[in-house]
């Protein structure tokens, strides 16, 4: 009996471990290759599996191991590179191989793949058959004319039958030779098509004018990227970081490399799409959850095959097959929507690109006009080279600013619903002279929450400890949680008493309302996360409102993510303190980040902007430093803040959470393990969350804080040792998640 070769195999699965197979007697072991995909059981199922090595020495009884099932035909073998960065995900957000495979290839993705290669399979059997076909009907006329020409020689010279014999001879020749153009023809098409993607184009890459202030910051680049160091361009908006990164990507391309560009939001990807390809043409690649599932894969193949394309993305975009990587762009690297945060892998698209760079061994730029304190405190540090660009590529000076305050403004009679008259003149002043206005509230709905005048009752999710939110759409009220997404029918009296229900609060709807009626000749639209639902509706807004044919936008966070809109000259912010209210110790950072970012949409193409903030804190620290325009020292003023108390860049922190149905198992199960980890962790908790039941599952969680030293990965390891030791012993899998770096 041949001794047996055994592999390791990645499953899409939460697996502490690799399972072992082993080659199939018959196979020749130098047929398997590292990479390759896979069917095969376990545990009574079958999977699509990754091959993560070959010739392994076996932990366990070689007579318990079993074969694997058969190769996966049709499907691509992985890079080297994507099994190295599934790893180092892995290791560092402390989840499992598998579970960064899942997402990698999710279920979707790999039958795709294999209908593609179904296709392909069929496609190729229907063109053999048509040559065979052809070969048969060629043979056959090539006998027929032989036989005519045997009678010909046969025949008498002179006689009719000869003549007709040398006739049908010529007749048969020509059939014969229209047959063997064709079949020749039909080969050399069958030998020339390449069942891939729409291959990348080839023309020239259209260049852009940098002006002296990009150029210096150019240069300060390319001499950061020759020290392989990556680099953070802190750049204030306006500034034209994108024809910079333009300029490098083309660059990379023209050395046959490839690029990655990131963006935190698809919307955001929609208008940078139609500026990227201006430039790139059909080398612009675009990946995210919006295009079609076989857009994607066509993508995904393009990528796996291509030489000198440029991929828009977002964070999901790290996990295509990846070659020849040149540059890596990380743009609004400061975004909050970089982080997942579930399902596992909970990673941070931006910590996870400069992995990728690494594995690539290729150039990588973040920019943000407001970066994180963890790139800063990265360039403070050494690691990451700071290239700042604080000129406007007009020209064009920031935009002032105007704090409102409207406890006094409501005391003088001077608000007009959710809308102050100071702000509702800035709006009119704005539009007769043909600007555009940008209005932002972080809530979305009609109303953030209802309320009964009499007994006071607060309508809450049965499902969730949240109160339910006011939507009202197409004549039709009703009461929507944002946490599962359950809708209620809502009555305008209290199920409790009967008294009359009020609404608390205004979210984007309300305010559409209230716009409207102040500007009736005003042309207004919204985009938040219910109207972005329809895709077609959300990427017609951005362009209408591009091209002039809106005039007021009313939106939540999303209008704050790097949109350039030439026409825009005001921006205003109803309810600011709601950015502030967050129990978070980055509560401040991502305030001053997001009026920052918002207040920067406005004001370009050499025309000033205005921007209007509505507060009943004027004084807040966050409000004075926007107004100051001191943000270097605001940053590091932050920065030993977090230093002082010991929070994140300064110490790593890793979020435990315990979900379950049973609220008296949950606080058990918490406290238990809180005694457990004290003995060895700094932890904070256990404690509930503002919203402390989603989907009827109650949580609980802990924070742990670990020191950045040579001894981070070894602690890691051990928490997760004595979580994972923890769910076996109390048989409590499936009801805790990890979190490193929480958002």
């Amino acid at each position: 009996m041949a001794e047996l070769t055994y592999i390791s195999v990645i499953l899409p699965l939460k697996l502490d471990w690799e399972p072992c197979y082993s080659i199939p007697e018959g196979m020749p072991a130098e047929s398997v290759a590292v990479g390759d995909r896979v069917k095969v059981t376990f545990a009574g199922k079958a999977y699509s599996g990754v091959v993560s090595g070959v010739g392994i020495q076996p932990e366990t009884e070689p007579s318990k191991i079993k074969a694997f099932d058969c190769l996966e035909d049709g499907l691509e073998r992985i890079f080297p590179e994507e099994i190295e960065l599934w790893k180092k995900v892995a290791t560092y957000y402390m989840c499992s191989v598998g579970e960064v495979y899942k997402a990698a290839y999710p279920v979707g993705k790999i039958n795709l793949e294999e209908a593609h290669a179904a296709s392909i399979a069929r496609s190729r059997a229907r063109q053999e058959r048509l040559l065979e076909s052809m070969r048969l009907k060629t043979q056959r006329i090539q006998e027929r004319l032989e036989k005519k020409q045997e009678l010909a020689e046969k025949a008498k010279e002179g006689t009719k039958a000869k003549a007709k014999y040398i006739e049908d001879s010529k007749k048969i020749q020509e059939e014969l030779d229209r047959a063997t153009t064709a079949l020749r023809d039909a080969e050399t098409k069958a030998a020339l098509t390449e069942y891939t993607s729409e291959s990348i184009d080839t023309e020239a890459i259209k260049d852009v004018n940098l002006s002296e202030a990009q150029t210096e910051a150019y240069n300060h680049i390319n001499e950061s990227f020759n020290k392989k160091a990556p680099v953070l361009i802190q750049g204030v908006t306006g500034s034209g970081k994108t024809e910079i990164y333009i300029r490098l990507a083309r660059e990379a391309i023209e050395k046959d490399r490839n690029v990655l560009y990131l963006v935190p939001e698809i919307a955001l990807s929609r208008q940078l799409e139609d500026r990227l390809s201006e430039h790139f043409g059909k080398r612009l690649l675009v990946f995210h959850s919006a295009e079609t599932a076989s857009s994607r894969r066509a993508t995904a193949e393009a990528i796996r095959s291509g030489r000198g394309y440029i991929v828009l993305g977002t964070r999901s975009a790290l996990f295509l097959p990846h070659h020849d990587l040149g540059l890596i762009v990380v743009d609004e690297e400061h975004d909050s929507s970089y982080k997942q945060d579930s399902p596992a892998p909970r990673y941070n698209g931006r910590d996870t690109a400069l992995m990728l760079s690494t594995i690539h061994r290729c150039d990588i730029i973040m920019g943000s006009a407001t970066p994180s304190l963890e790139e800063i405190y990265n360039c403070e540090c050494g690691r990451h080279s700071l290239v700042r660009l604080e000129e406007r590529y007009h020209g064009t000076e920031d935009s002032d600013i105007e704090i409102i305050d409207t406890k006094a403004e409501r005391k003088k009679r001077g608000m007009v619903g959710n809308f102050s008259r100071k702000l509702i003149s800035h709006i009119e002043k704005a539009l007769k002279d043909g600007g555009q206005v940008m209005i932002l509230r972080s809530r979305r709905a009609w109303s953030s929450a209802i309320q009964c005048t009499e007994c006071g009752d607060i309508p809450k999710c049965p499902h969730c400890n949240v109160s339910l939110s006011l939507h009202k759409a197409g004549g039709i009220d009703r009461m929507v949680c944002h946490y599962c997404g359950r809708t209620f029918r809502y009555s305008a009296t209290c199920v409790k008493c009967n008294g009359e229900m009020k609404s608390l609060g205004a979210g984007t709807q309300r305010i559409e309302e209230e716009a409207a009626a102040l500007f009736p000749n005003a042309r207004i639209a919204r985009l938040d996360s219910d109207t972005a639902q329809n895709k077609t509706y959300e990427k017609q807004t951005i362009r209408e409102f591009g091209k002039g044919g809106i005039d007021i936008l009313i939106g939540t966070q999303m209008l704050t993510k790097g949109f350039d809109f030439g026409g825009l000259t005001l921006v205003a912010v109803i309810a600011a303190d709601t950015f502030l209210g967050i129990q978070d110790f980055r509560a401040d950072e991502k305030a001053a980040q997001i009026l920052e970012q918002f207040r920067g949409r406005c004001g370009r193409r050499g025309r000033k902007g205005l921007t209007v903030i509505q507060t009943s804190q004027p004084e807040h620290p966050v409000y004075k430093s926007l107004v100051s325009g001191e943000k270097t020292e605001g940053n590091l003023n932050l920065l030993q803040e977090r230093k002082d108390f010991g929070f994140p860049p300064y110490t790593r922190i890793i979020e435990i959470a315990v979900r379950d149905n049973n609220e008296k198992r949950a606080d058990l199960m918490v406290s238990v393990l809180s005694d457990r980890l004290r003995k060895s962790f700094d932890i904070t908790g256990p404690y509930s969350p503002a919203v402390d039941k989603v989907a009827d599952m109650h949580i609980r969680l802990i924070r742990i804080s670990l020191k950045k030293d040579k001894r981070l990965s070894l602690h890691k390891e051990h928490l997760m040792q004595e979580i994972r030791s923890f769910e076996k012993e109390r048989k409590y899998e499936g009801h805790m998640t990890i979190n490193v770096d929480p958002a």
